[in-house]
């Protein structure tokens, strides 16, 4: 039996977040777990006069590939992806990883070896094509949410397909108030941190990009952070998991990095010289999106939450950082969380997760849902 709400999705995912033509050729990335999913894309795509092709892939075996591969065969698959891209309108992965510990095993420097031959095809797509990423419900997503499969399949819907419109247009008012802003200044719980996003364009993610999606993003001049920042949500990356994570940064550097497996994220942070500076920062403000469940495609879009990310910079509000690293670091600053404020050239503007500033009260969780 057809799900209506999956129908919706790939409505969703086709005409709004892509906005695909006919005529147009869309390659779906995916695993047999999201086969649901895929086939409502595919019939939708077909209905729309979309060209559409998918592939459907497997972690376990992307971990024995991983692990073992040599430079020549990145080297030669990265040919290959850069053929596919090339010749595709868009791209929409459907991501449903059912072991986030799957690539943990991998060692560093294999990592080390590989990211920059995998990072070429990977940046080719994202900077020339339309492209959308979401996740798929499974098990292991349900229970890092701490709900039965039932419940966060009805909730992963749910929040992939909020009113993206009035989204839009609530985050306009904070797109120009970070287009006009120097100096940041973000305070909270073993938090003070202050630095420059002056003359970087700050961009609105409302489900262009992302499903589920809620952000609006810019990046800091890059040698302008000083500070401390302490992050209360644990985070993912390369499949281990990192909590309690504190960065202190000297003239936009990261100077000092601890957290409960402090070696593993000083390994990662000095993958190259770009991972010890910031990419990133954003906040969050999905309405339906309250708590972590360490995965970031919902992390990121907290309400009442930002993140700072050590690593390379989007194109789109670049600050000139680059690094094979991209790491989104989330902090929750609603009450419950220990609560916080953030300052916009000494004004402030947001308080313990709340907007403040009244022309930016329409994206507080009360007037988006």
């Amino acid at each position: 039996m057809r799900d209506p709400r999956l129908e919706k999705l790939a409505e969703v995912l086709l005409t709004h977040s892509l906005t695909l033509k006919e005529g147009q050729k869309l390659f779906i990335a995916g695993d047999h777990s999201t086969k649901p999913l895929v086939k409502e894309l595919l019939k939708k795509a077909y209905e729309m006069g979309v060209i559409p092709y998918y592939e459907l892939g497997d972690q376990e075996l992307l971990r024995i590939m991983a692990t073992h591969a040599k430079t020549e065969q990145m080297i030669l698959q990265n040919k290959w992806n850069m053929e596919k891209y090339q010749d595709i309108d868009a791209f929409l992965n459907i991501s449903s990883e059912a072991n986030d510990a799957e690539m943990s095993e991998v060692p560093a420097e294999q990592w080390q070896l590989l990211m920059p031959h995998m990072k070429e095809s990977n940046d080719y797509l994202i900077q020339n094509k339309k492209w959308v990423l979401l996740n798929y419900p499974n098990p292991s997503l349900a229970q890092k949410a701490k709900m039965s499969y039932d419940t966060f399949f009805d909730y992963l819907l749910e929040v992939c397909t909020v009113d993206y419109k009035q989204m839009e247009e609530a985050q306009k008012p904070l797109k120009e108030l970070m287009d006009q802003t120097d100096k940041v200044r973000i305070t909270g719980e073993g938090t003070d941190l202050t630095f420059s996003i002056k003359d970087i364009p700050s961009v609105m993610c409302f489900g262009e990009r992302n499903i589920p999606d809620g952000e609006v993003y810019t990046a800091p001049v890059k040698n302008s952070v000083n500070g401390r920042i302490t992050y209360n949500t644990p985070t993912l990356y390369r499949g281990l998991s990192f909590d309690n994570v504190s960065l202190t940064f000297e003239n936009g550097k990261i100077v000092n990095a601890t957290a409960d497996k402090t070696k593993e994220l000083n390994d990662i942070l000095d993958t190259d010289e770009g991972a010890r500076f910031i990419g990133e920062f954003a906040l969050g403000v999905n309405p339906k999106i309250n708590e972590p469940m360490l995965d970031i495609l919902f992390d990121e879009k907290i309400n009442g939450s930002f993140h700072f990310t050590p690593g390379q910079a989007y194109e789109g509000a670049d600050n000139g950082n680059r690094s094979n690293v991209h790491w989104d670091m989330v902090c929750i600053q609603r009450p419950e969380y220990g609560g916080g404020e953030i300052y916009f050239d000494d004004v402030l503007i947001r308080k313990d997760g709340l907007f403040v500033v009244e022309e930016l009260k329409g994206l507080n969780p009360d007037a988006l849902i």
